[in-house]
């Protein structure tokens, strides 16, 4: 089990002259999202040697941008993907007890506005109990009006009928990540975020491993591998693109495994759903969920699924997907949020696997289960799923590359059991994730960030200097971006006071790493996530 005695050295000079050095690794893994890291930690606990390159910092993509729901999927139940459903309830009881400084149980609250739905949506939920067994947070409970009123207090009151409390997860996705990473690190895996996979290498017409190239210097390394994993998310096609191409003329196109859904969230103060619990409506008026969702003392809205044709790193939402997230709320909410409301907003693209054949638009039916496949030349792609079960897929990576003999010997997965770094002695405590940011996310190593300069120089309301030194050399932060929005929330909770921090956490950046930390790319993002299509 990984120890947290000390904290991790994972500063970047360290990590690219280890990189440099090359060696024969058992597994080389493109991409640092869930899935990747997920691949990586369960590799390295196996006990194969591992490298993971990712071209921007882990979680950049989607993987920072979920609902922040550990969560088996009630859309899902009311598809019919019952195994789906089961499997993702395992899951999330295993995330819950693996990472509990950073996931925690969340009650939910459906309101019913007419009379039939409080005995429909809350058969469905007792169904959600049965499926989850001993897995279950909570029982699913009828409630009255006054009930309903009294856990959300500024739902719509207005034809309010009763309602339904059930219980998911909740939990912070981007330093879930890291913690992964950072684990993943203690069984001696090498990580390096802004490196990119430029090529692949191949012997025999095998893959043999692949050619990265050190974003930060333009330097190019050979990574000699026995098994590569893509894991590139809704990125995975590019690779196996050059895969295909490699593999000779007269072969068809390789098709387009992913087919992108973009979700957009609304982050509003907390006054707009004054409670510890979410507010979930499972058919609006065009079909979709919608969640309210208390987070880090600020309330996310969202979310929509809504089809994009290119894959942009920082994709702005729609207008009408604005339009409908304030609408819908204005309907459940007792104030309505307007766009003057917003602190920020943030767009995810959801990596869905494509039916092969398939050229529709529409992605709400399409599947969130993962695929995994391995091409001809030995290329494993791995795609699609969601955060509460990344650790199933890594699983399910592994042992398909070791039936295809890929990796030499096979070896039992030891991650269900695995407690992350950061989570402490079983049963200790957690601070509720529904509350305002602070040092509860560093679990046990806050005592090594209280011992850093500035540890009492706070930038904001939690968010110390302290704090960004341990995330410059320990954290594997290089840039303001990666301090701003992934080590530490703020840019997703609200964008305009993380802009105002930038130059500060800048300069100490500066000081830790002697790179370039991005002041003013980041005060443009911090734009980017303020802006509202008109």
């Amino acid at each position: 089990m990984a120890t947290n005695a000390q904290p991790l050295l994972t500063q970047r000079e360290a990590l690219i002259s280890k990189l440099a050095q090359g060696g024969q690794y058992d597994i080389a893994i493109v991409g640092g999202g869930a899935t990747g890291l997920g691949v990586a930690l369960d590799a390295a606990a196996r006990g194969y040697s591992v490298v993971l390159v990712e071209s921007d910092d882990f979680a950049k993509g989607t993987s920072s941008r979920s609902t922040k729901l550990v969560h088996g999927g009630v859309r899902y139940l009311a598809q019919g993907n019952i195994a789906l459903v089961r499997e993702a309830l395992h899951e999330r009881s295993t995330l819950l007890n693996n990472a509990p400084h950073l996931a925690q149980p969340l009650a939910f609250v459906m309101p019913s506005y007419r009379c039939w739905e409080t005995p429909f949506y809350g058969l469905g939920l007792k169904m959600y109990d049965a499926l989850a067994g001993k897995d279950g947070l909570g029982k699913t409970e009828f409630l009255s009006r006054d009930q309903t009123l009294a856990l959300l207090p500024t739902a719509q009151p207005r034809g309010l009928k009763g309602g339904v409390k059930y219980w998911d997860g909740q939990f912070d996705d981007a330093r879930l990540a890291l913690a992964l990473a950072r684990t993943a690190a203690t069984y001696g895996a090498l990580l390096v975020n802004y490196c990119r996979a430029s090529d692949l290498l191949y012997q025999g017409g095998k893959i043999a491993g692949l050619v990265c190239e050190d974003t930060q210097t333009g330097n190019q390394y050979k990574i000699n591998a026995r098994c590569v994993v893509n894991a590139a998310g809704v990125w995975v096609d590019e690779l196996r693109q050059k895969d295909g191409a490699a593999q000779g003329a007269g072969r068809r196109p390789t098709q387009a495994l992913v087919a992108p859904s973009q979700g957009v969230h609304i982050v509003v103060d907390r006054e707009f759903l004054d409670a510890n619990v979410g507010l979930m409506v499972p058919k609006t008026a065009d079909g979709r969920v919608l969640f309210a969702v208390p987070w880090l003392g600020k309330v996310i809205l969202g979310t929509t699924d809504t089809p994009r044709h290119d894959l942009a790193r920082e994709p702005l939402p729609f207008k009408e997907e604005v339009d409908f997230i304030l609408n819908e709320s204005a309907r459940y909410l007792r104030r309505a949020p307007r766009r003057s409301d917003v602190k920020s907003v943030w767009v995810g693209l959801r990596p869905l696997v494509k039916p092969q054949g398939d050229e529709g638009d529409d992605t709400k039916g399409l599947s969130r289960e993962h695929t995994v496949l391995v091409s001809r030349s030995g290329l494993v792609t791995v795609t699609g799923g969601k955060w509460t079960t990344y650790r199933a897929m890594a699983q399910d990576v592994l042992d398909q590359c070791a039936a295809k003999s890929l990796l030499g010997r096979r070896q039992a997965g030891v991650t269900a059991h695995l407690r992350l770094i950061g989570a402490g002695r079983a049963g200790l405590p957690t601070r509720s994730i529904c509350q305002p940011p602070g040092l509860h996310s560093y679990g046990d190593e806050q005592s090594w960030v209280l011992s850093l300069p500035g540890a009492d120089s706070a930038l904001c309301d939690g968010l110390t200097e302290a704090m960004v030194r341990f995330a410059a050399r320990f954290e594997y932060a290089i840039k303001v971006e990666d301090v701003l929005a992934r080590r530490s929330r703020l840019l997703f909770l609200d964008a305009r006071l993380a802009g105002s921090l930038a130059q500060r956490v800048g300069e100490i950046l500066l000081q830790e790493t002697g790179l370039d930390p991005e002041v003013g790319a980041f005060s443009e993002l911090a734009q980017h996530y303020l802006r509202l299509p008109e």
